[in-house]
């Protein structure tokens, strides 16, 4: 015969006092609901099924892997095809395209879209983006760690394009197999990071 293991009468107080407790207080009531609430917002699954999400963009097709000038950077403001929105970091070039309610047309960082950020970053000031290209010579070392901290923010965020190129530099012609390499790559990072 196996044994049941019985609650003893003290633990039957105990739970029906700790009931009473809750759920007669109005304030306890409240802190019960949010308790549930915030639970229930970390269990729900986060892969935009939910209704509150709201009408989402249709995805846009990834972009290539591509070196850019100054004025071919101009072009990914947020205005043109897709709304595409790119901006230079420390001579590397991210698709931001995702976080266009900030980089894009009316967003508080729009300045940066489209342009080289990099002297902004380092300064914390969006009106200092140069529109002629910015060998950075003059920025404090404390100003290019800030730079490269935002650099691997930017990295780990978003999905880097190319090279920003320097007047008179040649682009890199990138292959289907580097691109794939790099997504592998980028996938595997993001494995890390989540383990």
């Amino acid at each position: 015969m196996a044994e049941e293991e019985a609650v003893s009468p003290s633990q039957e107080s105990y739970l029906a006092s700790l009931a009473y407790e809750i759920f007669t207080s109005p304030l306890n009531i409240f802190l019960l609901g949010v308790c549930a609430v915030l639970i229930y917002k970390i269990l729900r699954p986060s892969d935009g099924s939910g209704a509150a999400t709201g009408p989402q963009e249709p995805p846009i097709p990834k972009m290539k892997r591509q070196d850019m000038t100054l004025e071919q950077l101009r072009q990914y403001d947020g205005k043109g095809e897709y709304g595409r929105v790119c901006v230079g970091v420390n001579g590397k070039i991210f698709d931001v395209t995702r976080g266009k309610k900030f980089y894009g047309p009316g967003g508080p960082y729009a300045a940066f879209g489209g342009r080289d950020a990099t002297r902004a970053l380092a300064t914390f000031s969006v009106d200092d983006v140069k529109e002629d290209y910015d060998d950075l010579s003059d920025l404090s070392s404390m100003q290019m760690d800030s730079v490269r901290e935002w650099e691997i923010q930017f990295t780990e965020k978003y999905e880097y394009i190319g090279k920003l190129l320097k007047p008179g530099e040649e682009a890199t012609e990138y292959s289907d197999e580097e691109e794939a390499k790099d997504a592998k790559d980028a996938k595997d990072t993001k494995a890390k990071k989540d383990e």
